[in-house]
């Protein structure tokens, strides 16, 4: 679907010619969304899949999930007001040129309204598409697959979390760990046969925001627990909103990123959850990091961090 009309009568038309891509474009609704926002992100998708040359409707593949989770974020970001590394706000700018959104909501912590208008953003692809990783969480989801398959993040981050971080994010965990619990008295307590990470995507996403997920094969890691080095397999690390949520050893991305799950909803099983800054390794360095904790003593260090969402330290990696 390409050129420069938009709206919901390009659309229809467009469907009506294409006829065998109405009920899959229809598959991908959110429960929660309204019509105004399904026909916007919708269009978004339709424009949009010419751009991922390997999108096959009804076909599950990384493409196909990194276009989704593209849209759900340029929806979050349009009708929620959500914001994200400034990498993907300049790409998914981009992607939305030509759709206007007719009476879109004004939030104070949208920095950039010039996206409702569609302008194309001069950043390159490339690092928006280096700024996160897949997570097969259904519409958040963002995949990349740049050398070494580490995340980057934006340039304008400083070094280390901000001593304010842990309370600046502390109600949004508060909310999700009530999120959580619900979720999980409704599937019958936690067990280890449950879709971990369909239930902590669910969650998160019920709270407006996003999981991304870090993939690196085992054997690229270093400083891993006896056992674990020099394996085949993956290692996935979840975040959400910067903080350090678990880390999963798998013989694929699927099962790492299911032990991440499984790890990650360990700490909601105490009466609360808190966000600190902890030390940890990254790279060979220790390094602060914001992380997701319960009220369980720790006696051993936390697994070496696979992305870290503050870019000064990454500059100084690359002048090292």
């Amino acid at each position: 679907m390409a050129g420069e009309s938009s709206g919901e009568d390009i659309v229809s038309e467009y469907l009506g010619q294409n006829p065998h891509l109405a009920p899959w474009i229809d598959s991908l609704r959110g429960y929660c969304e309204t019509n105004k926002q399904w026909f916007a992100r919708r269009e978004f998708i339709l424009r949009n899949m010419e751009t991922f040359s390997t999108v096959e409707p009804g076909v599950p593949s990384s493409s196909l999930d990194k276009l989704i989770s593209l849209s759900m974020v340029w929806a979050n970001h349009v009708f929620l007001g959500c914001s994200y590394p400034q990498a993907v706000m300049d790409k998914i700018k981009e992607m939305s040129e030509g759709i206007v959104v007719q009476d879109a909501p004004v939030h104070r912590t949208t920095k950039d309204e010039s996206m409702m208008k569609g302008k194309r953003s001069a950043k390159s692809e490339g690092d928006a598409e280096s700024c996160v990783k897949r997570a097969k969480c259904g519409p958040n989801e963002i995949d990349s697959r740049p050398a070494g398959r580490t995340a980057t993040w934006p340039m304008s981050q400083k070094a280390g979390p901000q001593p304010q971080a842990p309370a600046e994010y502390q109600p949004f965990f508060n909310r999700l760990y009530k999120t959580v619990a619900w979720k999980l008295v409704s599937a019958g307590g936690f067990g280890p046969n449950m879709d971990h990470f369909e239930i902590l995507r669910s969650c998160v996403e019920s709270c407006k925001q996003t999981l991304i997920c870090v993939f690196v094969p085992l054997k690229d890691i270093t400083g891993l627990p006896t056992g674990r080095t020099q394996k085949e397999g993956h290692v996935c690390e979840i975040r959400c909103q910067t903080v350090y949520m678990g880390t999963g050893y798998g013989r694929d991305e699927s099962a790492s990123r299911a032990m991440a799950a499984k790890e990650a909803l360990k700490a909601f099983q105490g009466r609360k959850v808190t966000v600190k800054i902890c030390k940890r390794r990254y790279k060979g360095r220790d390094v602060e990091d914001l992380i997701l904790l319960d009220e369980q003593p720790r006696n051993q260090g936390f697994p070496p961090a696979l992305s870290y969402p503050f870019q000064d330290m990454q500059q100084e990696d690359g002048s090292s």
